[in-house]
């Protein structure tokens, strides 16, 4: 599977999402002649559009479990050059040379999702013939390791001897890591995608100051908050006699004059003198 490159961009912002395999291996470099196209040929055809729109950010969506060493090492090169902040985002399994990749972030920029497995390793070859020719080859892959190495020590700003006993472990084959190993290795600076705390609502704010639990005192509830209907059972609410007092002084007796009936002997009380008398005794005797 070929790498597959896509370049979204607008005025201001520039997606590239970069999925399969980064590069082409070896073993079919040959087999096809549009596999003698590099992927780094095609990524700066792409490039020269992105600096035609001047976006100022450029998002980087990574779903790769690696390839060509240096085909990322080129991809790398080409986004580190870009006049942009550049963001890295790597998803599903990252692996190898992807994890190149993901270093062209710009400073605090490399995120990667909480789902995700991230693994760096030794590099690898495919190699035929005598022992001079293997003996090259070794000699290839040590200084690519440690270029690599290098590369992961420049941007998390780790000894280099810290990432190269990463990779050798598992006989070279390095291990999976969890984001939050990468973030520690300082390979990430960011998870993203893990459910965030919810802010608290008012209704469970509530359920706090009235559970059994809190023994806080019902004068330390904020007054704005408290519904008087809803009170706790021990809660009681007090009711200041000197109030009481000033609101029954305040009350004067009804200006309506009583109405005579012609028809009884002597007067008759009138209904609303009837409610008032009623009101003054309720005010007056009502149990506190």
């Amino acid at each position: 599977m070929e790498t597959q490159i896509k370049i979204k961009n607008d005025s201001s912002v520039c997606t590239i999402d970069i999925e399969g395999t980064i590069g082409v291996a070896e073993s079919e470099q040959f087999t096809d002649s549009s596999h003698s196209i590099a992927t780094y040929e095609r990524l700066s055809a792409e490039i020269e559009k992105i600096k035609g729109v001047e976006a100022k950010d450029v998002v980087v969506n990574i779903r790769s479990t690696g390839g060509d060493v240096n085909d990322a090492m080129l991809i790398y090169e080409a986004l580190v050059a870009l006049d942009a902040n550049i963001t890295t985002r790597c998803y599903g399994y990252t692996a190898s040379a992807a994890t190149i990749i993901a270093q062209a972030a710009s400073e605090g920029c490399r995120e990667i999702a909480s789902s995700a497995l991230y693994l760096i390793h030794e590099s690898s070859s495919v190699v035929e013939g005598n022992a001079n020719d293997l003996t090259e080859r070794i000699e290839l892959l040590k200084k690519t390791d440690e270029r690599i190495a290098s590369l992961y020590a420049q941007r998390s700003g780790r000894e280099k001897h810290h990432f190269e006993s990463l990779m050798e472990q598992n006989c070279g084959r390095g291990r999976w890591l969890s984001p939050e190993e990468v973030v520690e290795a300082g390979l990430a600076d960011k998870i993203i995608g893990a459910e965030e705390e919810k802010p608290q609502g008012i209704l469970a704010k509530v359920r706090e100051w009235f559970s059994p639990s809190n023994k806080c005192q019902t004068a330390t509830l904020p007054a704005d908050d408290i519904n008087v209907m809803h009170l706790p059972e021990n809660a009681i609410v007090a009711t200041s006699g000197i109030a009481l007092e000033e609101g029954q002084n305040s009350v004067h007796k009804s200006e309506t004059a009583m109405c005579e009936d012609p028809s009884l002997e002597g007067t008759t009380i009138s209904r609303n003198s009837l409610a008032y008398a009623e009101d003054i005794n309720n005010l007056r005797f009502r149990g506190l």
